[in-house]
Parts: C-alpha cells; sequence; structure tokens
C-alpha cells in the first residue's frame, strides 16, 4: 500500500497570515498559553512549519494552538476549525464549563469531579480570551428557568444559612492561609452538599434562589482557589458557572459581582480585552441599586480596566469617583457576597494602587498600597495571604522608585507575612523578590543578602 503525505493544512496557514504571524512567532504565543497551563513547551518555527504541512500535533498542544490564535484574533477557534483534529476530537474542557444554556449545578458537579481527581484536560486549561465575552451574551441566551426537578430533599433557611456559615469559615482560612489550604474540602463540599441543596424541594421560590446564590458564592471561592493556584482556565470555568447560578436565581446584583471578578481575572493574566465591558456591565447593574460602599468596589474595578485600555483620564475621573463612594459608605451595608471578601477601603486602596501602577506612577502606586496594607484589620493577620501580597507589591513600587533600603524593609514584612500561607501567587511573589535582591547585591545593598537567604528559606519550605 502507498504511503500518501499528510495534506497541507490550509485552515491553519490562513489563521496565522490573518494573525499576522511568523512562524517563530507562532511558536512563541503557543509556547505562553502553555505556560500558563503549567506545561514548558519547547515549541519552534520548525514544529509550526510541520502542523502547516499537515502534521497533527497532539491534542493538548493542539488546544494550546486553538487559544493563542483565539487571543489574536479576537474569536472563538477549535482545534477542528483549524485543522489540527476532525470536530468530533476538540478538547473536553472546550465543552465543559464554557456553554451558554448548560444547567449549572450539574456542570459544577462534573467540574468538581474534574477538580477533585486533578484531571489535566481540566486543571490545565488555559484561560480563554475567547470565552471572556460569554457572560455578556447570556442576557439573551439563557432563560431563567428551573432545569432540573426538585430532589426528595426538604430545604429552607436553616440550611441556606449552613451553607454560608461555611462558606463565610473557608473564605477566612483562604484569606489567612491561602488558596491551597482546604481547597479540596471545598470543591467536595460544593459537588455534594452544595450541589445537592441547589435540587432540594423548597417552600418558597425566594429560598431556592437564596440557595442558588449560596452556590454561587462557593463557586466564586473555588475559582478564586483556582486563581491562587495559578490554575487560570479552572477559574474562569468556576467564575462562568457562579455567574450563571445567580442567572438562574434571578439576582442581577449578585451576578454582576462575578462579571467583576472576571474583569479583574482578565488584567491578572494579562488578557484583559474584555475587562471595559465586562466592568462597565457590571456597573451598570448596580448603580443606584446598591449602598455606596458596595459601588466603590465597582467604580474602582472600572478604572483599573480603563487604565489598562490606554484611557488615562478617564480612569483618573472613575478613582476620584470611587475613593468618595468608599468614604460615604458604611461596611455594614455590604451584602453578604460582597462582605466575605474583607475591608472594601483595603480592596479599593489596593485596585487604585493597581491602576496607578498601570499607569506608571509608581509613588501612587506604592502610597495606596500602603494605605491598603494598614486597612486589613487586625494587623493584617486576619488577611495574611492578601496583606502579604500588598506588601510585595509596595517594595516593587518602592524599587521602581530607587528606593532600595525602603524596599527591602518592606519586603521584610511581606515575608514575614508569608509564612505558612501556601499560594502560587505568594511563589510568584517570593521569586520577583528574590530577582530585585540580586540586583541590589550588586549594587551594594546591605540588607540584600540577608533578605534574599530568608527567601530562598520560605521557598525551601513552601514553594
Amino acid at each position: 500500500m502507498t504511503n500518501h503525505p499528510c495534506a497541507r493544512n490550509d485552515a491553519l496557514e490562513q489563521a496565522l497570515k490573518q494573525a499576522d504571524l511568523t512562524y517563530e512567532q507562532a511558536a512563541a504565543t503557543v509556547r505562553v498559553v502553555a505556560a500558563e497551563a503549567g506545561e514548558l513547551l519547547r515549541t519552534n518555527r520548525s514544529a509550526v512549519a510541520h502542523w502547516v504541512k499537515g502534521q497533527r500535533p497532539n491534542p493538548t498542544t493542539a488546544a494550546y494552538i486553538a487559544e493563542a490564535l483565539s487571543r489574536r484574533l479576537g474569536r472563538s477557534l477549535r482545534p477542528s476549525d483549524l485543522g489540527l483534529c476532525h470536530p468530533d476530537q476538540d478538547p473536553v474542557h472546550d465543552r465543559l464549563g464554557l456553554i451558554l444554556g448548560a444547567d449549572p449545578v450539574d456542570t459544577l458537579r462534573r467540574i468538581g469531579e474534574a477538580d477533585i481527581h486533578r484531571r489535566k484536560f481540566l486543571t490545565g486549561a488555559a484561560y480563554s480570551v475567547a470565552a471572556a465575552a460569554l457572560p455578556l451574551g447570556m442576557d439573551q441566551a439563557v432563560e431563567q428557568q428551573q432545569r432540573a426537578q426538585a430532589g426528595h430533599q426538604r430545604a429552607g433557611h436553616a440550611e441556606i444559612a449552613a451553607v454560608r456559615d461555611m462558606v463565610d469559615m473557608f473564605t477566612r482560612i483562604d484569606e489567612r492561609h491561602g488558596g491551597q489550604h482546604g481547597r479540596s474540602a471545598v470543591v467536595q463540599y460544593l459537588r455534594s452538599d452544595v450541589a445537592d441543596l441547589c435540587r432540594s424541594t423548597f417552600t418558597t421560590d425566594d429560598h431556592r434562589r437564596e440557595a442558588l446564590g449560596a452556590a454561587a458564592c462557593v463557586s466564586y471561592l473555588c475559582g478564586w482557589k483556582a486563581f491562587d493556584a495559578g490554575e487560570h482556565g479552572l477559574a474562569q470555568r468556576y467564575y462562568f458557572q457562579s455567574y450563571a447560578l445567580t442567572k438562574e436565581a434571578r439576582d442581577d446584583l449578585h451576578g454582576a459581582w462575578i462579571l467583576r471578578i472576571m474583569a479583574h481575572n482578565g488584567m491578572d493574566v494579562r488578557q484583559p480585552d474584555r475587562s471595559v465591558d465586562l466592568a462597565e456591565a457590571a456597573l451598570a447593574r448596580i448603580h443606584g441599586r446598591v449602598d455606596p460602599t458596595t459601588e466603590s468596589l465597582f467604580a474602582v474595578t472600572r478604572a483599573r480596566a480603563l487604565a489598562h485600555a490606554g484611557r488615562s483620564p478617564e480612569a483618573a475621573v472613575q478613582l476620584r469617583q470611587a475613593q468618595d463612594l468608599v468614604l460615604r459608605g458604611e461596611e455594614a451595608a455590604l451584602p453578604f457576597w460582597a462582605a466575605l471578601w474583607g475591608s472594601p477601603r483595603a480592596t479599593v486602596a489596593s485596585h487604585t494602587a493597581k491602576t496607578f501602577r498601570e499607569l506608571r506612577d509608581h509613588a501612587n502606586a506604592e502610597k495606596h498600597y500602603g494605605v491598603s496594607a494598614r486597612s486589613r484589620p487586625g494587623s493584617g493577620h486576619e488577611h495574611q495571604r492578601i496583606t502579604a501580597l500588598t506588601l510585595a507589591a509596595q517594595g516593587r513600587e518602592q524599587a521602581a522608585q530607587g528606593h532600595l533600603e525602603q524596599a527591602c524593609g518592606t519586603w521584610g514584612q511581606s515575608l514575614g507575612m508569608f509564612g505558612g500561607v501556601r499560594s502560587a501567587r505568594a511563589a510568584s511573589e517570593v521569586r520577583g523578590i528574590r530577582r530585585h535582591l540580586k540586583v541590589f547585591e550588586r549594587r551594594g545593598v546591605k540588607a540584600a543578602a540577608e533578605l534574599d537567604e530568608r527567601a530562598r528559606s520560605w521557598q525551601l519550605a513552601y514553594a
């Protein structure tokens, strides 16, 4: 039998031309996506040339190629769209968790199952830029309806209150010790107890809606823990299902809160294409319907998104409005889903600092990181992880201004608070501190060597 050569992949070649990418550039973008998913690829221009000639990569790499080109072209592409596989062979994670109209409770069960067993197709999924726009289309695509028959279990206010107490406890542990403490317990709780609660028989529709809202909080927390572990594609899927639950609960205010974290998520992974749209949609939904303190959390999100979009004057105006709102409001007025995450003043100050950092105003960024760290209750120990991260960021801004000794002092405080914290973000910050300290040592900063040894010891213990 004659062996026929592979047919040239015209679909991939055309997509690369539309994206204006050379083979070398294409290889680099695929490596970036793979790195986000925790995989080190050695893809080079030769590999891209082989794919164009018709050789098919393995399914995981095909998914990375599709995501890389989706980001570049601003539209959703599957591996099969690029001639990298048959449509029936598209990766499962393209379908799991990012489908309009799917039953969010059933989907969460399946996501939780895959997360618990650390299945690579999900835990290694890359953040999807194309999927970031999905929530903005759900108003038209999803009808609010009860998607499954109620089960035999009966539930009411007491059962809902128990879930809220549990999510409050888990969130406090997360904020103090990092996202990897108790992570599997939270996911297991979501896929069993919380999912079962959502399928209970309720005496009133209000109770059913409250149960869905409580489940959305747990899903949000699972997403936050995945984000803290550096698993951005998984975090995105949890957030998406959390939003779907608020839609089914017909709770626009809570849904706006999820849009807000989705906007921040895109900015945090340096893929902010939809962040302005998400932030503006969230702010529009709550404007005039919540207290000033709650609104400030949405206003500062829009300010940060505008800064990322290069709209500096608008960002500055929105920052002033956010700061005015948080000063006028009362923290006691926060709804449950917002109150879980600590001091609004600290949060607004932190995102104000991030906005100034994006605007390259290091002095103001340093100032507001300091305000944020001081605004945490209990000298920051109740929110140990976020306070330590904030101090690490403040030290970075001091270093950017040439205040090297001051930066070392701030980083020393940060390392002191990182003790016992298990978090991929903490590990990343400590690596960044050490990179700076190597430069400081060469410049003769006396504190640098000792601080670097402390950072190295932390890495040996926790990273």
